[in-house]
């Protein structure tokens, strides 16, 4: 059950409303973006939501239990900071959105209508389409480990223990390519070294964003293919920088990061043939064995 705040409480039972909705957007480099449906700017808790910025949402269903409630957020480009470059980029990709009922004439009055996460993002002719997805969507991921060879855990994270700066290396790409680019600076390292690694933009106007690297291929020129093609502009001259890359198997945790001790997988687990096989027993006749 929803309290409402009283101020907004009596607000509404004045029967002449000045309501607006609000949308706030974090992003997963922390940067939050205000709109609102209001022909003026909001401003509360530090954020100023644009005004007119094209937003706007479908109705909001609830409904008991866990299902995913249904809201869907739609509009025109009209914002700049709402354009088609970012959207492709995936930038808003599962970003932390808060819908807010808003009195534009006393922002102190106001009530969180939804909480939850942008899903899939569509755009085309001027215009973009994002699912809203709340809360309960995180019960239908998979929590907890995996019992496989491989090691569960990301390179440099603390389950790991590998300071992923050791591994990291600046380079400046010297070719785009449809599926890579030829970088410069990394003749010191041996083919493969950042493979199944990540490669981070470092200069604008791509700073921060981030792709992961299929393959690298030492040599005259060095080339990193991508598993995917940037869905943003990339140009001569940028500077990236690139982590060494894991395939998750205990040798080259041991080989290339020293880090036996932490591999987060079970490397010894018996396969299918230990697990279809069956017990043997001793023949008296012969003292060999059989099944």
């Amino acid at each position: 059950m929803r309290v409402l705040d009283p101020a907004l409480q009596a607000h509404l039972q004045t029967g002449l409303t000045t309501l607006c909705y609000c949308w706030r957007l974090t992003l997963a480099t922390g940067e939050k973006l205000g709109f609102t449906d209001h022909d003026v700017a909001v401003i509360f808790d530090g954020t100023s939501f644009e005004a007119q910025a094209g937003f706007s949402a479908t109705e909001i269903q609830s409904s008991l239990g866990l299902s995913v409630d249904n809201l869907e957020a739609s509009g025109a480009l009209s914002s700049g900071k709402l354009s088609e470059s970012p959207i492709a980029s995936g930038d808003f990709d599962h970003a932390q959105i808060e819908v807010w009922k808003v009195n534009w004439q006393d922002a102190t009055q106001r009530t969180l209508e939804r909480k939850g996460h942008l899903g899939e993002v569509t755009f085309g002719q001027g215009a973009f389409k994002a699912e809203v997805r709340g809360l309960a969507h995180l019960m239908n991921q998979k929590k907890g480990r995996l019992y496989h060879h491989g090691c569960d855990a990301l390179l440099g994270d603390a389950r790991c223990g590998v300071n992923s700066s050791n591994f990291t290396a600046t380079a400046t790409l010297s070719a785009v390519r449809e599926s890579g680019f030829d970088v410069s600076g990394l003749s010191a390292f041996a083919d493969d070294w950042f493979s199944k690694g990540t490669l981070r933009f470092l200069s604008a106007p791509n700073i921060g964003r981030q792709v992961d690297i299929k393959r690298h291929r030492s040599g005259a020129p060095v080339r990193i293919e991508l598993w995917m093609s940037p869905k943003f502009s990339v140009a001569v001259g940028e500077q990236v920088s690139l982590v060494a890359g894991c395939d998750k198997q205990i040798e080259t945790c041991r080989a290339k990061f020293s880090n036996a001790v932490n591999f987060r997988g079970f490397p010894h687990m018996p396969g299918n043939d230990f697990v279809a096989s069956v017990a043997a027993k001793s023949d008296p006749n012969n003292n060999g064995l059989k099944r």
